[in-house]
């Protein structure tokens, strides 16, 4: 199968990666189907998921290095064994790095819309945190609304009039017209970095934001935050320094190493998620490659959990799903919970004006805990459920 955006990608050096040793049989090395100096551009046909490195740091700040992520993270993923997986991953190689860093935003954008119509979700690996710009850019020919999760000490919304860069990117998401983001959910902000008044702001905008502490305490309720996600934004700064010391903005705080391969689990595991992310990883900084090891290994439990999908959303077939009624009479509410016999995963219905139908009909099936149904059955209204009410009314 051809693309219309190899003209923007250039390939890799295998040789480089295995340092002259033959990849054993099975290691992604060999298992991959890889846009390299020595076999060209690969065949997507079955394809379902495409890794594209982008070697661009000039927006990033505080972190100047960390284009060269790709190819420090190739060295380690391409050592790694596949689980059932077949060879149906392709890396695609590096982004050519525009003239601008616009056009580098540009580029991927257009690559990343054209890999959605194939229905190959991009994994973009490198440069700065900006780059999630260019992710939800990818959905606007698609006219699709999406949720946002970003992994991330900060909200980076930065400065009112400040320019594009890795601290300011949420804010031109939000303010851009037409707007396509329904949802913005932060996983892992640690409040010393966030001023209250950016914390006020999420409340108002209804965006669902968890403080480090929060999210650590049971990791397992950030499972249906992620798969409510359509886009998935890895801050690497977002792991403790002590676990992950290949990034400028590292702190001595964050998740640790199991933690972030855990969340990426959930993003692959999620079947409404389409592309994700994994910025601000700096080999200027890692000594060793300890940080650039980890990410291959966060990789590949983004590409495992892709593997056991449950196939559950979205709704095909009823019968495979339990239906729960719970009545709010002081809320004047009724809540539809759907429990998948797939998965046992749980989501929650949200009714939305029969006009808006085409536009919110991909969110108003809300994934949900068991929990949130028994705080229903104890007539206490799920914040899930309160917070979609309002973006859909």
């Amino acid at each position: 199968m051809m693309s219309d955006f190899e003209v923007f990608l250039e390939p890799v050096s295998l040789e480089r990666f295995s340092g002259g040793r033959e990849y054993q049989q099975s290691q992604l090395g060999k298992v991959l189907r890889i846009h390299s100096e020595e076999h060209g551009f690969p065949d997507l046909e079955g394809v379902h998921m495409a890794i594209v490195g982008v070697m661009d740091d000039r927006r990033s700040l505080g972190n100047e290095g960390c284009a060269l992520a790709p190819d420090a993270t190739r060295e380690y993923l391409y050592r790694l064994f596949p689980g059932d997986w077949g060879t149906n991953i392709a890396d695609l190689g590096n982004l050519r790095q525009g003239h601008r860093p616009d056009d580098t935003t540009f580029a991927l954008a257009a690559v990343m819309t054209d890999l959605l119509k194939l229905d190959i979700i991009p994994i973009v690996i490198g440069g700065g945190q900006e780059l999630t710009y260019a992710q939800y850019l990818a959905y606007k020919p698609l006219e699709r609304t999406v949720n946002i999760v970003s992994i991330d000490p900060l909200f980076d919304l930065g400065a009112p009039d400040a320019e594009l860069h890795s601290q300011s990117w949420l804010s031109k998401i939000i303010l851009q017209q037409p707007n396509y983001l329904f949802n913005y959910s932060n996983i892992g902000y640690q409040t010393y970095f966030v001023e209250q008044a950016s914390v006020d702001l999420m409340t108002r905008l209804n965006f669902d934001v968890h403080r480090l502490g929060v999210a650590r305490e049971d990791i397992e309720k950030m499972e249906p935050v992620i798969r409510n996600a359509d886009l998935i934004s890895f801050d690497m700064s977002a792991v403790r320094r002590s676990e992950a010391p290949g990034c400028g903005n590292a702190s001595p705080n964050g998740f640790f190493a199991d933690e972030i391969c855990r969340l990426a689990r959930y993003a692959g595991i999620s079947d409404k998620l389409s592309t994700v992310g994994f910025y601000e990883m700096n080999p200027a900084h890692d000594a060793g490659g300890h940080t650039a090891q980890l990410l291959a290994q966060v990789i590949w439990c983004f590409a495992d959990g892709y593997y056991s999908r449950k196939n559950d959303f979205p709704f095909t077939d009823f019968s495979s799903y339990t239906k729960y009624r719970v009545f709010l009479k002081d809320h004047k509410h009724e809540i539809v919970f759907y429990k998948s016999s797939r998965s046992d995963r749980w989501w929650m219905e949200v009714p939305y004006p029969p006009d808006k139908r085409l536009r919110f009909e991909r969110h108003h099936l809300v994934p949900c805990t068991y929990n949130d149904y028994e705080e229903a059955c104890k007539e206490e209204m799920p914040d899930r459920w309160w917070q979609t009410f309002q973006k859909l009314s």
